[in-house]
């Protein structure tokens, strides 16, 4: 039937613990295992993905000689198949070791007193993969619509790493080079396709700029679209800024700490500087 057409979307949170489950029959694993909390700790990820992951986690548990499979080995599993493979014979001057532990704690501060920004799960600034010299993982909420102010507060997460650098050290650097390319992206997409603006309006120029040949917009506009998408991003970045001022002790405590540690987790960061503002809200009223 040339007439039907099937759409297969990513898995949800349902679909990724049942695959787990099919993939989990085939390897030992421990108690500490959970399909669920695996399941949620790869959102939009897809069966060949999810097969990935429990594969390189037996890997990791034979090369270890262990008798079975447990969450440790699943971690470094989603390490490696996220940031790609450590670099253990990669050199780090210790100058550049701190930028980046500042770096990244930068973005993990942001994310943890912005509202709507995505849960922190783990910060390292362990080299990985290429040109990966550190990444923070989050846990986005499996949603299929998003609001203004959401979108705004993960720029705002994204452009932290570089206002932490501009905050501690007066410079910046190159690593942030994804970070603002992520950031671009995002307040094009806001202005010129959601139409989250007030001076462009209520427009969508998506289908019609894929006419290579034809441009949806006068050369005004044009203008008008690049002007705020500067504005958005420079205000977010003087929002990200203005957090790591004010969090400048919660911001050093991290750094350091991974400067010594290389990777925290979550725990390990709410042992530090506490839970959450939202997730403390959440505990209050329950």
């Amino acid at each position: 039937r040339f007439d039907r057409q099937i759409g297969l979307d990513r898995p949800d949170l349902k679909g990724r613990e049942a695959i787990f489950k099919v993939h989990l029959k085939t390897i030992k694993y421990g108690k500490t295992v959970s399909s669920e909390a695996l399941a949620e700790m790869t959102p939009g990820f897809a069966g060949a993905d999810i097969a990935n992951i429990c594969n390189e986690a037996a890997l990791i548990a034979a090369r270890h000689n262990k008798k079975e499979i447990d969450m440790d080995d699943f971690n470094y599993a989603l390490d490696r198949v996220i940031g790609g493979l450590e670099k253990k014979n990669k050199i780090i001057s210790p100058e550049e070791k701190e930028i980046i532990a500042y770096h990244e704690a930068g973005h993990a501060i942001c994310g943890w007193f912005l509202e709507n920004a995505s849960p922190l799960v783990k910060v390292t600034i362990v080299p990985r993969g290429i040109g990966t010299l550190g990444y923070a993982q989050y846990l986005p909420k499996e949603e299929y619509i998003t609001r203004t102010e959401a979108l705004l507060d993960r720029m705002c997460m994204t452009f932290g790493g570089r206002a932490a650098e501009q905050v501690v050290f007066g410079k910046i650097s190159t690593g942030a080079q994804s970070d603002l390319d992520q950031a671009t992206k995002m307040a094009y997409s806001m202005i010129s396709v959601f139409g989250m603006n007030d001076k462009v309006g209520n427009v969508s120029f998506y289908g019609m700029q894929q006419d290579q040949f034809s441009k949806p917009y006068s050369d005004d506009t044009a203008k008008l679209i690049d002007d705020e998408v500067r504005n958005m991003l420079e205000g977010q970045y003087k929002r990200a800024q203005d957090l790591l001022i004010e969090k400048r002790h919660e911001l050093e405590l991290l750094a350091n700490a991974l400067l010594e540690k290389e990777v925290l987790l979550k725990s390990d960061i709410i042992k530090m500087i506490g839970l959450r503002p939202v997730d403390a809200i959440i505990l209050d009223k329950d």
